[in-house]
């Protein structure tokens, strides 16, 4: 199944992102689990966010990669949002 994952920053916390850019990358990767992913953008073009669609078995998978995130582990997020994803264009 495929899951959208919508995760918020929090306010002031670019620099915590970026400290675990790299981390963060590896780790999707590493898991084969990640069908897409990239950052969401504010309007100045800085990064606020992330948009991870995961290819898992269910929705606990997708919750325990999530917490698993080194992003989540550096507390970077505001909010976590998983819902099952249907793929219907592209």
């Amino acid at each position: 199944m495929l899951v959208a994952l919508v995760a918020r920053d929090k306010s002031g916390h670019l620099e915590i992102r970026k400290a675990n850019r790299q981390a963060h990358l590896e780790y999707g990767a590493a898991s084969g689990k990640v069908f897409l992913a990239g950052p969401l953008l504010a309007e100045d073009g800085g990064m606020c966010g992330s948009l991870i669609i995961l290819e898992v078995s269910d929705l606990d998978e997708a919750r325990d990669w999530a917490s698993g995130d080194p992003y989540a582990k550096a507390g970077l997020f505001a909010s976590v949002e998983i819902n099952e994803w249907k793929k219907v264009i592209g």
